[in-house]
């Protein structure tokens, strides 16, 4: 007597990583564009820096929002929230610093990646199961570190912005690695 063997489908991989590794690549693109241009720009704060100052957060809660959207249900949602509510405060806190001067940029750009930092590392560690989050998780960590040097750094008699456009592209490389893991996590599952 033949049996007859059937398998049900494989079920389709969820859209949430793909998503994901698409904003990662949009992310690593900008921010190496936007360091290039603050690095052009760093010894002085001008309109463009100022300009560009402000457009990165903006950016950031851009990004957190198609996150949210592509998220899988039970995932860090709460958590991108919070990553967005902080990113518009904070683009409303480097447009007053600016005005400021360079000092107070960096100042609040520490603050900013101290406390995004953290939320970048919970997320990452949620989202482990996912595949391709260890950057993530390692980013979160030199974020939060690198934010106390930026705080450290505006008492310096020579503050400058380049610092601040090394930490946004090696940022952008963190979203890269994640990108291309997240890519060979799917070709392995």
């Amino acid at each position: 007597m033949d049996t007859l063997v059937t398998t049900a489908p494989a079920p389709a991989p969820t859209a949430a990583p793909a998503a994901l590794r698409r904003l990662y690549f949009v992310r690593f693109a900008f921010a190496a564009v936007w360091a290039a241009l603050l690095f052009a720009t760093a010894d002085t704060l001008g309109p463009l820096s100022a300009a560009l100052l402000v457009i990165y957060p903006l950016f950031d809660v851009a990004c957190a929002v198609v996150d949210v959207r592509s998220a899988a249900d039970g995932g860090p949602v709460r958590h991108l929230y919070l990553n967005i509510a902080l990113s518009a405060a904070i683009t409303v806190g480097l447009a007053l610093a600016a005005a400021s001067g360079i000092p107070a940029v960096l100042r609040v750009w520490g603050a900013w990646a101290v406390t995004a930092g953290l939320v970048q590392l919970v997320v990452g560690v949620a989202r482990r199961r996912m595949g391709g989050q260890w950057a993530m998780i390692a980013s979160g960590g030199i974020s939060t570190l690198a934010g106390a040097s930026f705080a450290a750094q505006a008492g310096a008699a020579d503050a400058n912005l380049t610092s601040l456009a090394g930490y946004a592209f090696l940022g952008g490389v963190f979203f890269l690695v994640s990108a291309l893991r997240l890519g060979r996590a799917a070709k392995g599952a």
